[in-house]
Protein backbone atom coordinates (compact mmCIF):
# COMPACT_ATOMS: atom_id res chain seq x y z
CA UNK A 1 0.00 0.00 0.00
CA UNK A 2 1.36 3.43 -0.98
CA UNK A 3 1.68 6.24 1.55
CA UNK A 4 -1.15 8.16 -0.07
CA UNK A 5 -3.45 5.14 0.02
CA UNK A 6 -2.52 4.57 3.67
CA UNK A 7 -3.31 8.22 4.43
CA UNK A 8 -6.74 7.86 2.84
CA UNK A 9 -7.46 4.72 4.82
CA UNK A 10 -6.39 6.33 8.08
CA UNK A 11 -8.56 9.39 7.45
CA UNK A 12 -11.55 7.15 6.71
CA UNK A 13 -11.13 5.47 10.11
CA UNK A 14 -10.78 8.84 11.83
CA UNK A 15 -13.98 10.04 10.15
CA UNK A 16 -15.94 6.99 11.30
CA UNK A 17 -14.69 7.29 14.87
CA UNK A 18 -15.39 11.04 14.82
CA UNK A 19 -19.03 10.40 13.92
CA UNK A 20 -19.31 8.01 16.88
CA UNK A 21 -17.73 10.53 19.25
CA UNK A 22 -20.13 13.21 18.05
CA UNK A 23 -23.07 11.00 19.03
CA UNK A 24 -21.53 10.41 22.47
CA UNK A 25 -21.06 14.15 23.06
CA UNK A 26 -24.65 14.95 22.14
CA UNK A 27 -25.75 12.20 24.53
CA UNK A 28 -23.67 13.89 27.22
CA UNK A 29 -25.41 17.18 26.47
CA UNK A 30 -28.86 15.56 26.66
CA UNK A 31 -27.91 14.20 30.07
CA UNK A 32 -26.44 17.41 31.50
CA UNK A 33 -28.12 20.26 29.56
CA UNK A 34 -24.77 22.02 29.92
CA UNK A 35 -23.96 24.85 27.52
CA UNK A 36 -20.29 23.96 27.76
CA UNK A 37 -21.01 20.35 26.79
CA UNK A 38 -23.22 21.60 23.95
CA UNK A 39 -20.30 23.73 22.75
CA UNK A 40 -18.11 20.64 22.61
CA UNK A 41 -20.82 18.66 20.83
CA UNK A 42 -21.41 21.38 18.23
CA UNK A 43 -17.70 21.45 17.44
CA UNK A 44 -17.92 17.72 16.77
CA UNK A 45 -20.25 18.45 13.87
CA UNK A 46 -17.47 20.56 12.44
CA UNK A 47 -14.99 17.75 13.12
CA UNK A 48 -17.07 15.28 11.12
CA UNK A 49 -17.74 17.71 8.26
CA UNK A 50 -14.08 18.70 8.09
CA UNK A 51 -13.02 15.06 8.29
CA UNK A 52 -15.27 14.17 5.36
CA UNK A 53 -13.84 17.01 3.28
CA UNK A 54 -10.31 16.03 4.28
CA UNK A 55 -10.97 12.47 3.11
CA UNK A 56 -12.25 13.80 -0.21
CA UNK A 57 -9.23 16.10 -0.60
CA UNK A 58 -6.79 13.25 0.10
CA UNK A 59 -8.49 11.19 -2.61
CA UNK A 60 -8.22 14.09 -5.05
CA UNK A 61 -4.59 14.82 -4.09
CA UNK A 62 -3.70 11.16 -4.73
CA UNK A 63 -4.79 11.38 -8.37
CA UNK A 64 -1.91 11.29 -10.86
CA UNK A 65 -0.90 14.29 -12.93
CA UNK A 66 -2.78 14.93 -16.12
CA UNK A 67 -2.75 17.43 -18.97
CA UNK A 68 -4.92 19.92 -17.07
CA UNK A 69 -2.99 19.50 -13.81
CA UNK A 70 0.69 19.13 -14.77
CA UNK A 71 1.80 19.77 -11.18
CA UNK A 72 -0.60 17.19 -9.76
CA UNK A 73 -3.63 17.67 -7.49
CA UNK A 74 -1.83 18.27 -4.19
CA UNK A 75 -3.31 21.77 -3.74
CA UNK A 76 -6.56 20.05 -2.79
CA UNK A 77 -5.09 19.50 0.68
CA UNK A 78 -4.75 23.25 1.20
CA UNK A 79 -8.36 23.78 0.17
CA UNK A 80 -9.38 21.10 2.66
CA UNK A 81 -7.48 22.84 5.44
CA UNK A 82 -9.05 26.18 4.47
CA UNK A 83 -12.56 24.72 4.67
CA UNK A 84 -11.78 23.01 7.98
CA UNK A 85 -10.34 26.15 9.53
CA UNK A 86 -13.28 28.24 8.35
CA UNK A 87 -15.80 25.77 9.76
CA UNK A 88 -13.99 25.67 13.09
CA UNK A 89 -13.95 29.48 13.31
CA UNK A 90 -17.66 29.78 12.46
CA UNK A 91 -18.48 27.05 14.99
CA UNK A 92 -16.65 28.98 17.70
CA UNK A 93 -18.64 32.13 16.94
CA UNK A 94 -21.92 30.18 16.95
CA UNK A 95 -21.04 28.57 20.27
CA UNK A 96 -20.47 32.01 21.83
CA UNK A 97 -23.90 33.12 20.59
CA UNK A 98 -25.63 30.02 22.00
CA UNK A 99 -23.77 30.33 25.31
CA UNK A 100 -24.83 33.96 25.78
CA UNK A 101 -28.41 33.13 24.78
CA UNK A 102 -28.60 30.24 27.26
CA UNK A 103 -26.89 32.32 29.93
CA UNK A 104 -29.61 34.98 29.65
CA UNK A 105 -32.36 32.32 29.63
CA UNK A 106 -30.92 30.73 32.78
CA UNK A 107 -30.70 27.08 31.66
CA UNK A 108 -29.97 24.72 34.56
CA UNK A 109 -27.52 21.82 34.42
CA UNK A 110 -27.90 18.42 36.06
CA UNK A 111 -26.44 14.89 36.04
CA UNK A 112 -22.96 16.29 35.60
CA UNK A 113 -21.30 13.09 36.78
CA UNK A 114 -22.43 10.94 33.85
CA UNK A 115 -21.95 13.70 31.29
CA UNK A 116 -18.47 14.49 32.55
CA UNK A 117 -17.45 10.84 32.23
CA UNK A 118 -18.66 10.70 28.63
CA UNK A 119 -16.86 13.91 27.70
CA UNK A 120 -13.66 12.64 29.35
CA UNK A 121 -13.84 9.41 27.33
CA UNK A 122 -14.22 11.30 24.03
CA UNK A 123 -11.29 13.52 25.00
CA UNK A 124 -9.01 10.54 25.51
CA UNK A 125 -9.98 9.05 22.15
CA UNK A 126 -9.39 12.38 20.37
CA UNK A 127 -6.01 12.71 22.08
CA UNK A 128 -4.87 9.33 20.74
CA UNK A 129 -6.30 9.96 17.26
CA UNK A 130 -4.84 13.46 17.13
CA UNK A 131 -1.35 12.29 18.04
CA UNK A 132 -1.47 9.49 15.47
CA UNK A 133 -2.88 11.70 12.73
CA UNK A 134 -0.48 14.59 13.28
CA UNK A 135 2.50 12.23 13.50
CA UNK A 136 1.63 10.56 10.21
CA UNK A 137 0.85 13.91 8.60
CA UNK A 138 4.30 15.23 9.50
CA UNK A 139 6.00 12.01 8.43
CA UNK A 140 4.27 11.94 5.03
CA UNK A 141 4.18 15.77 4.66
CA UNK A 142 0.38 15.80 4.36
CA UNK A 143 -1.12 19.10 5.47
CA UNK A 144 -4.63 17.60 5.47
CA UNK A 145 -3.61 14.91 7.98
CA UNK A 146 -1.44 17.22 10.06
CA UNK A 147 -4.15 19.88 10.20
CA UNK A 148 -6.75 17.28 11.12
CA UNK A 149 -4.49 15.92 13.86
CA UNK A 150 -3.89 19.38 15.27
CA UNK A 151 -7.63 20.00 15.25
CA UNK A 152 -8.33 16.75 17.12
CA UNK A 153 -5.64 17.58 19.68
CA UNK A 154 -7.21 21.00 20.27
CA UNK A 155 -10.51 19.21 20.73
CA UNK A 156 -8.87 16.90 23.29
CA UNK A 157 -7.42 19.82 25.23
CA UNK A 158 -10.75 21.64 25.17
CA UNK A 159 -12.42 18.46 26.44
CA UNK A 160 -9.88 18.31 29.27
CA UNK A 161 -10.65 21.92 30.18
CA UNK A 162 -14.35 21.16 29.90
CA UNK A 163 -14.09 18.19 32.27
CA UNK A 164 -12.16 20.30 34.75
CA UNK A 165 -14.78 23.04 34.57
CA UNK A 166 -17.68 20.62 34.96
CA UNK A 167 -16.06 19.14 38.04
CA UNK A 168 -15.68 22.63 39.51
CA UNK A 169 -19.36 23.36 38.80
CA UNK A 170 -20.36 20.01 40.28
CA UNK A 171 -18.52 20.56 43.56
CA UNK A 172 -19.15 24.32 43.95
CA UNK A 173 -22.67 24.61 42.56
CA UNK A 174 -21.73 27.80 40.67
CA UNK A 175 -23.89 27.30 37.56
CA UNK A 176 -22.82 30.63 36.03
CA UNK A 177 -19.40 29.10 35.42
CA UNK A 178 -21.00 26.93 32.71
CA UNK A 179 -21.51 29.92 30.42
CA UNK A 180 -18.06 31.31 31.13
CA UNK A 181 -16.51 27.94 30.34
CA UNK A 182 -18.49 27.64 27.09
CA UNK A 183 -17.36 31.06 25.88
CA UNK A 184 -13.73 30.36 26.85
CA UNK A 185 -13.76 27.10 24.90
CA UNK A 186 -15.37 28.84 21.93
CA UNK A 187 -12.65 31.50 21.85
CA UNK A 188 -9.99 28.79 21.93
CA UNK A 189 -11.74 26.87 19.14
CA UNK A 190 -12.01 30.01 16.98
CA UNK A 191 -8.32 30.79 17.47
CA UNK A 192 -7.37 27.29 16.34
CA UNK A 193 -9.55 27.72 13.26
CA UNK A 194 -7.93 31.04 12.38
CA UNK A 195 -4.46 29.45 12.59
CA UNK A 196 -5.47 26.65 10.20
CA UNK A 197 -6.95 29.20 7.77
CA UNK A 198 -3.73 31.24 7.90
CA UNK A 199 -1.56 28.25 7.00
CA UNK A 200 -3.86 27.04 4.22
CA UNK A 201 -4.10 30.48 2.60
CA UNK A 202 -0.31 30.68 2.70
CA UNK A 203 -0.11 27.36 0.84
CA UNK A 204 -2.68 28.39 -1.75
CA UNK A 205 -0.84 31.70 -2.30
CA UNK A 206 2.47 29.80 -2.71
CA UNK A 207 3.99 31.42 0.36
CA UNK A 208 7.50 30.13 0.95
CA UNK A 209 7.77 27.81 3.92
CA UNK A 210 11.02 29.16 5.33
CA UNK A 211 11.45 26.19 7.69
CA UNK A 212 11.29 23.68 4.82
CA UNK A 213 13.45 25.87 2.58
CA UNK A 214 16.09 26.22 5.30
CA UNK A 215 16.18 22.46 5.89
CA UNK A 216 16.69 21.72 2.19
CA UNK A 217 19.43 24.34 1.88
CA UNK A 218 21.26 22.79 4.84
CA UNK A 219 21.28 19.47 2.97
CA UNK A 220 22.66 21.08 -0.18
CA UNK A 221 25.24 23.14 1.72
CA UNK A 222 26.49 20.09 3.63
CA UNK A 223 27.11 18.14 0.41
CA UNK A 224 27.96 20.99 -1.92
CA UNK A 225 30.42 20.31 -4.77
CA UNK A 226 33.03 22.80 -6.03
CA UNK A 227 31.44 22.77 -9.50
CA UNK A 228 28.25 24.17 -7.98
CA UNK A 229 29.72 27.66 -7.90
CA UNK A 230 26.64 29.67 -7.05
CA UNK A 231 22.92 29.33 -6.33
CA UNK A 232 20.35 32.13 -6.46
CA UNK A 233 16.68 32.88 -7.21
CA UNK A 234 15.73 29.90 -5.02
CA UNK A 235 11.94 29.42 -4.89
CA UNK A 236 9.88 26.65 -3.33
CA UNK A 237 6.20 25.79 -3.80
CA UNK A 238 4.19 23.08 -2.05
CA UNK A 239 1.74 20.88 -3.91
CA UNK A 240 0.48 18.68 -1.09
CA UNK A 241 3.33 16.42 -0.03
CA UNK A 242 5.37 17.23 -3.17
CA UNK A 243 7.78 20.16 -3.30
CA UNK A 244 8.49 22.04 -6.51
CA UNK A 245 11.70 24.05 -6.47
CA UNK A 246 13.17 26.27 -9.12
CA UNK A 247 16.47 28.07 -8.85
CA UNK A 248 19.56 29.18 -10.80
CA UNK A 249 22.82 27.28 -10.35
CA UNK A 250 26.11 28.58 -11.74
CA UNK A 251 28.56 26.04 -13.17
CA UNK A 252 31.87 26.56 -15.06
CA UNK A 253 31.22 28.08 -18.46
CA UNK A 254 33.52 25.62 -20.20
CA UNK A 255 31.48 22.55 -19.15
CA UNK A 256 29.74 20.73 -21.98
CA UNK A 257 25.95 20.64 -21.91
CA UNK A 258 26.19 17.02 -20.86
CA UNK A 259 28.62 17.84 -18.05
CA UNK A 260 26.51 20.70 -16.76
CA UNK A 261 23.38 18.56 -16.91
CA UNK A 262 25.14 15.85 -14.91
CA UNK A 263 25.97 18.31 -12.13
CA UNK A 264 22.40 19.58 -11.98
CA UNK A 265 21.02 16.04 -11.90
CA UNK A 266 23.33 15.15 -9.01
CA UNK A 267 22.09 18.16 -7.03
CA UNK A 268 18.45 17.20 -7.56
CA UNK A 269 19.13 13.56 -6.68
CA UNK A 270 20.92 14.64 -3.49
CA UNK A 271 17.91 16.56 -2.21
CA UNK A 272 15.45 13.80 -3.09
CA UNK A 273 17.60 11.18 -1.38
CA UNK A 274 18.44 13.15 1.77
CA UNK A 275 15.18 15.05 2.38
CA UNK A 276 12.94 11.99 2.64
CA UNK A 277 10.26 13.50 0.43
CA UNK A 278 9.43 13.97 -3.24
CA UNK A 279 11.14 17.08 -4.60
CA UNK A 280 10.84 18.19 -8.22
CA UNK A 281 13.58 20.57 -9.36
CA UNK A 282 13.48 23.06 -12.21
CA UNK A 283 17.07 24.34 -12.34
CA UNK A 284 18.25 27.05 -14.70
CA UNK A 285 21.92 26.49 -15.45
CA UNK A 286 24.05 29.67 -15.58
CA UNK A 287 27.64 29.91 -16.87
CA UNK A 288 30.17 31.47 -14.51
CA UNK A 289 31.40 35.02 -15.13
CA UNK A 290 34.71 36.68 -14.12
CA UNK A 291 33.20 37.89 -10.82
CA UNK A 292 32.48 34.25 -9.95
CA UNK A 293 36.21 33.47 -9.61
CA UNK A 294 36.39 35.11 -6.18
CA UNK A 295 33.82 32.66 -4.75
CA UNK A 296 34.73 29.59 -6.85
CA UNK A 297 36.33 26.64 -5.01
CA UNK A 298 37.55 24.72 -8.06
CA UNK A 299 41.26 24.43 -7.23
CA UNK A 300 42.48 23.46 -10.72
CA UNK A 301 40.26 25.73 -12.82
CA UNK A 302 42.08 26.24 -16.14
CA UNK A 303 40.53 29.66 -16.84
CA UNK A 304 40.61 31.29 -13.41
CA UNK A 305 41.03 35.06 -13.59
CA UNK A 306 41.10 35.86 -9.86
CA UNK A 307 41.92 33.93 -6.68
CA UNK A 308 39.29 32.57 -4.28
CA UNK A 309 38.49 35.29 -1.73
CA UNK A 310 35.81 33.62 0.36
CA UNK A 311 33.12 30.97 0.25
CA UNK A 312 29.52 32.17 0.15
CA UNK A 313 27.34 29.87 2.32
CA UNK A 314 24.01 28.89 0.86
CA UNK A 315 21.19 29.77 3.24
CA UNK A 316 18.03 31.86 3.30
CA UNK A 317 19.99 35.09 3.42
CA UNK A 318 22.04 34.35 0.28
CA UNK A 319 20.03 32.28 -2.22
CA UNK A 320 16.62 33.97 -2.42
CA UNK A 321 17.75 37.02 -4.43
CA UNK A 322 17.69 36.83 -8.23
CA UNK A 323 21.39 37.72 -8.68
CA UNK A 324 24.70 35.94 -8.88
CA UNK A 325 27.05 36.45 -5.96
CA UNK A 326 30.44 38.10 -5.62
CA UNK A 327 32.93 37.83 -2.78
CA UNK A 328 33.55 41.54 -2.30
CA UNK A 329 30.34 42.16 -0.38
CA UNK A 330 28.43 38.91 -0.49
CA UNK A 331 25.80 40.71 -2.55
CA UNK A 332 24.65 39.86 -5.99
CA UNK A 333 26.34 40.81 -9.21
CA UNK A 334 24.65 40.78 -12.60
Amino acid sequence: MTERAANIRMQAWVLAIGALLMAVKFLAWRITHSNAVLSDALESIVNVAAGAFALFSLMVAAKPRDREHPYGHGKAEFISALVEGSLVTVAGIFIIYKAIEAWIAGVQVHELGQGTALVAATGVVNLVLGLLLRSRGRRTHSMALEGGGTHLLSDAWSSAALVTGLLVIHFTGQIWLDGVLAITLALFISWQGIQVVRRSVGGIMDETDMTVASALLKIIEAHRKPAWIDMHNFRIIKFGSTLHIDCHVTVPWYFTVEGGHREISELAALVNERSGREVEFFIHMDPCVPQSCTICEIADCPVRQAPLVRRIPWDLTTVLADKKHGADSGKGVV
